[in-house]
Parts: structure tokens; sequence; C-alpha cells
């Protein structure tokens, strides 16, 4: 058994990454800055930024969350400003579980969800706690979000890669892995819908085995096209836990997610939470859990909604209008598309290397394989990033960037 002090120790790694003690150093970070909002750091000026990662942070809800502020700060007494349960404050888990049940169809109890400083943060947690029970390996997709497999092996778990077609990740999880992290609403970045026979095929792996299935629902607010996809939590509570944040839905610098929990991880999660950072900050939970509770945070979402299928419908019509040659994949929810490359034109390093000359930003595809060698090029266009005011600039850019001849 590992002393509360190394695993304390180990936990603070995994948020600060600095290895921890006893542990090798993990490998370098890839070139060209940081990977997990799509490669923000970039060499030049960035005119137009189409990376995912990330809403149009110029539609911040200022005005709603200005007067929930002000209505918390009235209503609040001394306590809420003191250090407070790990798992996070009552009122926003009271809101989020409503919410979620309403929402998502999520089974959740406010004593099973854990507030978290993002998803992020939220992995390493789950990491952490799933490592110290034995668990060796953990199933990601592949492709997947480049970040989040680092957050999982720097917490000293293997990485398995879990292929992904047409129908989603498959579910033929591999006998070694003890849990497998999902993004079934909408896989990152393939744009695919976990296909129902799937979505049950994962469920009775994780009851059969003992697994845990951790679902990503990183923008499931956001369907365009159909109704809404319920959670796969929905269907197994008691082997899926449910991860959900607000950085889609309103900004990822409010650093707001939450974990719904299978009963028996509550308290080795909120112990790895205390150990972390003691809790979230409250005031931004009670602002959170005001917005929910009045609606304005349904409002919001709407909205948005609105506003991110008009950009998806701008962006594909662009493509087919002046880029026929490429295939625009995944655009029936969420706020990025994936566009794949002819095997006969320019592929992603000459198209890199023009969007750069323009100060157009993109990721391309190559960056979420483990392995992305043989693979097909492509990019992962974020519709969302940019302010209204430039949008049209940045399709004029994209659209001139995927010319057969620039």
């Amino acid at each position: 058994m590992r002393s509360a002090e190394t695993r304390s120790a180990e936990i603070r790694s995994a948020e600060t990454g600095q290895p921890a003690p006893g542990r090798p150093a993990p490998a370098p970070a890839p070139p060209g800055g940081p990977v997990w909002a799509g490669s923000w750091a970039t060499a030049g000026t960035v005119a137009h930024d189409l990376r995912p990662g990330r809403p149009d942070l110029g539609t911040f809800p200022a005005s709603a969350w200005l007067r929930s502020t002000r209505r918390v700060l009235t209503a609040a007494g001394p306590e809420a400003h003191a250090l407070s349960d790990p798992r996070g404050r009552p009122e926003l888990r009271d809101a989020l579980a409503g919410y979620l049940r309403r929402v998502r169809g999520v089974e959740a109890d406010p004593g099973r969800i854990v507030i978290t400083s993002g998803y992020a943060q939220g992995l390493g947690l789950l990491a952490r706690v799933l490592g110290d029970a034995g668990t060796s390996a953990v199933a990601m997709e592949e492709p997947g979000h480049p970040y989040h497999r680092m957050i999982v092996d720097r917490a000293g778990l293997r990485v398995v890669p879990l292929p992904v077609d047409g129908l989603g990740a498959r579910t033929d999880l591999p006998v070694d892995a003890g849990a497998a992290v999902l993004t079934p609403a909408h896989q990152y970045p393939s744009g695919a819908t976990l296909a129902p026979e799937r979505r049950r095929a994962a469920a009775a792996w994780a009851r059969d085995t003992g697994g845990l299935v951790v679902e990503d629902d990183y923008d499931g607010e956001f369907r365009y096209d159909r109704q809404p996809v319920g959670s796969l939590q929905g269907t197994a509570p008691g082997r899926v836990v449910y991860a959900g944040t607000a950085s889609k839905t309103l900004a990822p610098a409010l650093r707001l997610a939450w974990l719904v929990l299978p009963a028996a991880l509550v308290e080795p999660v909120a112990e790895a939470k205390r150990l972390a950072d003691a809790h979230t900050p409250s005031l931004g939970q009670l602002v959170l859990a005001d917005l929910i509770s009045g609606h304005a945070y349904d409002r919001h979402v709407r909205a948005a909604r609105l506003r991110y299928r008009r950009r998806r419908d701008e962006l594909v019509a662009a493509l087919r209008r002046r880029a026929p040659h490429v295939r625009v994949l995944g655009v029936a929810a969420g706020l990025h598309a994936l566009v794949l490359l002819p095997d006969d034109g320019p592929g992603e390093t000459e198209i890199m290397a023009r969007a750069a000359a323009r100060g157009l930003a993109l990721q391309p595809l190559g960056e979420f394989w483990q392995r992305p060698d043989g693979r097909p090029p492509g990019l992962v266009v974020g519709y969302s990033t940019p302010l209204r005011s430039g949008y049209p600039a940045a399709l004029e850019a994209l659209c001139s960037v995927l010319r057969y001849k620039a």
C-alpha cells in the first residue's frame, strides 16, 4: 500500500505536470506547443482561428452571469467563502442532478456528483483512483484527444488504442483494459455517434468484467439534425462515470466540470480531489447553480445551438461550393467538423504550410493518432472558435488553402 503522502504527491503530479517521487519523468510534449486545445501555440500571427476546442467566447452570457453573481453574493453567508466539501457545493450538485436527468438522461443523484476544475482534472483524478485500485491499462479512442492520453499516461496507466470507425469506437474491448474512455454522443475528432449495438456492448462489457466506462460528454447539448442522443450512463449507472463540462457551453476558463460516479467511487474520488486542490472555487459553482435553477443556462444553450448550427451550415456550404474535392464528416453535432483530404491532392503538411502563410490556424488530423503512419490525411476544423464578425473571412481563408493550387 502506498502512503497517503505518496498518493497525494502522485495526484499533484497529475495536475502540475511534475513527476511524482519514484516515478520516471514522462516523455516530453510534442513540439509546436500544448495540444489540449488544438495546438494553441503556433508560429506567426493568427488572423483566423479555426482550431477546435472552445466555444465562441464573444457570446459568453455576461449579463446573465452578472445578475446571478449579484444574487449569489447578496444571499450567500460567510460560509460560502470558506473551504467546503471537496465534492462541490450542494447547490450546484442539486441543480446539476435535475438538469442532467432532464437534458441528458443521466441517472444523477447529488450525492454521487463531484465538481472538478475542468474535465482534465476529473480524468486525472479518475486515472489516479483507478491505478490505486489495481487498474493498469485504459482503452482510449484512436484517433482521440492527445492531451487526455497524456493525462492517463502521466497517472502511470498504459493507454490501449481503441479503433474508431463510422459507428464510433469499437467495443470489442481489450481483455487487459480495466477501463475505457469513450465519447459516445460525438466522437472526438471523427464526429461519429456510437451505434446503439455498441452502446449496449460497452455497457455489457463493464457489467460482465467489472470494468469502468468513462463517458466524456464534452458537447452533448449541441445536436442539430436529430433528437439528442441520451447518455450511456443512463443504461448502466453502476459501471459508467458520466463526465460533463461547462467549457463548451460557457467558457473553458471557468474551470467547471462534473463527474457523476458509481457509489463505490464517490469517496475515493472526493478524497483525491481534496488532496489535489481542496475544492473548486465556490463562487463560480454558486453562480452556475443559479443560472441552471433560473433556466438562464437552458436559454443560453438553446441560443448557442442555433448559432452553431448556422455556422456549421455555412462551413459545409462553403466547402461544397469551393472545395468539393474534400469530404466533410461528423457535422450532425458538436462544434467541429472532420475534413478529409483527397489522396491525390495536397497533404496535411502542405495545407498547414499554406495556412500558416495566411495566418490561418488549423489542426491536422495527424495530431490525434497515437500511430499516425498510414492514416488518412485531414483537418479538424472548429467552427465555433472565431468571433462572428471574423467567421466569413476565416471560411474564405480555409477554402483558399484547400484549393489544389493555392
